[in-house]
């Protein structure tokens, strides 16, 4: 068995699928060292174990650092035959961890975003030049992959494990709405949504997703007598200037903020109400969460200031595209959608093809699977390379 130790910052719920499908690969002995964040709250592990140990953060000029000792006491050939480390220079522990794995001849893989949205010319450096100290890379997207391997990074050390969400409870809660029909149609007549279309956002209430953007649109729409529903669902620090922009926009009784739900069978009522999924800046996993429902998705086209799950979202097939931060052509997108019945029927269609054929659960455990078997090759190949010289010698 090669015994693989995987290091995150948390357990998060989404991950758990993920792990589980992992550990259940012939010849995979599955162990994830995380952390905890207050925001994001560990999940019970179910098909692999699972251990905690303390992420330390401070904060300095640069902004946060963190040190997570895993990365460091994992690295060596008593706990791992192949050790997977969140990729983050913020963590001081991740150079340190790499140089003892290789100096025990641990092969190592960096995985995460190569790349982040507020990129400094420092970081940027640093992010590159670790990678000569791993063996393996295991990037989100296609697209951030490419550009390394562009950049001069080998390619067979380059691997793709496409961002996913598991799918089989949107699925499940899906038929189970779509089973009772009149249930469903109850629960639009009880919002009042029979007959005026639903734009929808689910995630955080964070200001770098500009939900006030959304809003904006939404009260052009209505002084073109466009008339529309926003539901927002999800919670934190932009709710009352958000609540308060409505108001000051006249459209208060057309923005309904309902809180946080994490419950998918209710979830799943409010996406399979709406026309379209609009998540202004910022979005990542939930283009998948909606491509789930066979809901479009809009977003900005600055795709650097995304997350990688951008990937999945293409213009004009899934989902449209705005001008970023143009709440004129925002407002038109939206239009474009709820008013062309025919249109939005070819948009949820590929939605939901990119969710259950390209962005799946297995494809992304393949791209894992594979950096790993590579990382076992690549040991036996240098133990097999050290062999013939070890043999000259004894003779």
């Amino acid at each position: 068995m090669t015994r693989v130790t995987i290091q995150q910052p948390t357990l998060a719920k989404y991950r758990i699928p993920v792990f589980r499908e992992l550990g259940s690969r012939p010849d995979i002995d599955l162990t994830v060292i995380h952390g905890e964040r207050a925001d994001l709250p560990n999940e019970v592990a179910v098909g692999f174990r699972a251990q905690e140990a303390t992420l330390r953060s401070g904060s300095v000029g640069v902004g946060p650092l963190f040190w997570h000792t895993p990365q460091w006491s994992s690295a060596s050939r008593q706990r791992s035959d192949v050790l997977m480390l969140t990729w983050n220079v913020r963590y001081l522990s991740l150079v340190p961890g790499l140089m003892r794995a290789r100096a025990a001849g641990v092969p190592t893989i960096l995985w995460g975003h190569g790349y982040s949205k507020r990129e400094t010319p420092m970081a940027s450096w640093t992010r590159r030049t670790i990678t000569s100290l791993a063996t393996a890379l295991l990037f989100y997207n296609k697209t951030t992959a490419n550009a390394y391997a562009e950049a001069g990074i080998p390619r067979e050390k380059i691997f793709v494990a496409l961002n996913c969400l598991d799918q089989s409870s949107i699925e499940k809660a899906t038929s189970e709405w779509k089973g009772q029909a009149n249930d469903l149609s109850q629960f639009r007549s009880n919002q009042g949504l029979s007959s005026v279309p639903l734009i929808l956002y689910v995630s955080r209430l964070d200001p770098n997703n500009r939900i006030d953007l959304l809003i904006e649109a939404a009260a052009r729409l209505h002084q073109q007598n466009r008339v529309v529903q926003v539901a927002i669902i999800g919670s934190g620090d932009a709710l009352t200037k958000l609540k308060a922009l409505a108001a000051e926009r006249g459209i208060a009784e057309s923005v309904k903020f309902l809180g946080a739900i994490y419950d998918e069978h209710e979830l799943a009522s409010w996406f399979l109400s709406a026309s379209v999924f609009c998540y202004p800046e910022n979005i990542g996993l939930s283009i998948l969460h909606a491509f789930g429902y066979g809901l479009p998705v809009i977003t900005s086209d600055h795709l650097e200031q995304q997350n990688p799950e951008i990937e999945a979202l293409r213009d004009g097939q899934n989902g449209l595209l705005y001008r970023h931060q143009d709440v004129d052509h925002l407002a038109e997108c939206l239009w474009r959608i709820v008013a062309d019945e025919d249109f939005k029927q070819k948009l949820s269609r590929q939605a939901l093809a990119t969710a259950k054929e390209d962005f799946t659960l297995k494809r992304m455990v393949d791209g894992m699977e594979a950096a790993i078997r590579y990382c076992v090759d690549s040991t036996r190949n240098r133990q097999e390379t050290r062999i013939p010289s070890d043999t000259s010698n004894a003779h």
